[in-house]
């Protein structure tokens, strides 16, 4: 009896029993950086989906087709033929045999020099002066601003080639004449000094683009609030509140800016083949695309154009670096 009651008093003095819920399975191994990662992506699967379509184009047309002129580009290859290995024979012939090579990026690098920081400062601050104009009258100087860079090249080209035209009927030649600055028409298409300077004006015409529209942007999601707290700090000119409020605040429209002007600055090509020609006189228009192209559409010359090709992508992709350095969130 008295046993019987010891038992009944420690059954009494046993926890209850706690429900223990059974953990969930996981698929990847967090305790590595690969199985951690994949775990992360599988618990926000909703938003990584939203955002599939954009990989899976950019891997397609992007990665992919980069990956493969990687590989081409240490090979010989004609389209017609299999690729056949050379190794680094198209680099070796691209930096130290091919003069048209160093020519084509000594015109691109003077481009870009110039047109890239221009056309980069010149939009953002033309969307700041926009800013500044009433509400009502904004979208006008928005769409006056940015229609150039709608212009298609052919039409624009048409527009230049009458502007640049080598004979006194030139609109330009035509006014310096009869201002009597000039005695005979400049020969602005054909003269290797001018060529350049040529292409570098008309891009810089049409250089208010996307980039320019995400200043507009970026300047108008400003909250005004800051513009009264900087107010009462004594930042009260123009100047002082694009230097201390309007910068810091559109940070990532310099950053995607930038990365865009870098890419059109070292892609010039188009501009140069319908104003001057390709070939253009003693090559003093050629680029790095044209260059490209010319092996690429016309020689058929894949390999030695892949090598061209990997050779842009690594400028391009180490400025954009560059860029990230300079103009990204700083941790």
């Amino acid at each position: 009896m008295k046993k019987s009651v010891n038992n009944t008093e420690n059954n009494n003095n046993m926890p209850p029993e706690v429900s223990m819920e059974k953990p969930k399975k996981r698929w990847f191994n967090v305790e590595k950086r690969f199985g951690y990662t994949m775990h992360e992506i599988w618990n926000h699967k909703m938003s990584y989906g939203l955002v599939a379509p954009f990989f899976i184009l950019f891997i397609v047309f992007s990665l992919i087709p980069l990956l493969a002129s990687t590989i081409l580009s240490f090979t010989y290859y004609n389209i017609l033929n299999a690729p056949v290995f050379n190794g680094w024979d198209n680099y070796v012939y691209l930096f130290v045999d091919d003069p048209l090579f160093l020519k084509a990026f000594n015109n691109t690098m003077f481009y870009a020099v110039i047109v890239g920081p221009v056309a980069y400062i010149s939009s953002y601050f033309f969307a700041w002066f926009i800013n500044q104009v009433p509400q009502k009258i904004r979208s006008l100087y928005v769409l006056a601003f940015y229609a150039p860079s709608l212009t298609s090249g052919v039409a624009m080209g048409v527009v230049w080639l009458v502007l640049f035209a080598n004979d006194s009927q030139g609109y330009l030649n035509s006014m310096l004449i009869q201002m009597g600055l000039i005695y005979e028409p400049i020969q602005w298409r054909t003269d290797v000094n001018l060529i350049m300077p040529v292409i570098i004006i008309i891009s810089l015409w049409s250089s208010l683009g996307t980039g320019f529209l995400s200043f507009v942007a970026g300047f108008t999601n400003v909250d005004k609030e800051l513009y009264d707290a900087a107010a009462v700090d004594g930042v009260t000119s123009r100047f002082q509140r694009l230097l201390y409020v309007d910068i810091p605040q559109t940070m990532p429209q310099l950053l995607f800016a930038a990365v865009l002007q870098i890419t059109g600055a070292f892609t010039v090509g188009s501009i140069s083949s319908i104003v001057v020609g390709h070939p253009s006189p003693e090559d003093a228009g050629l680029t790095i695309m044209l260059h490209l192209s010319d092996y690429s559409g016309s020689r058929f010359e894949v390999g030695y154009a892949s090598a061209i090709a990997v050779v842009l992508s690594v400028i391009v992709l180490g400025l954009g670096r560059i860029a990230f350095k300079i103009l990204g969130e700083k941790e």
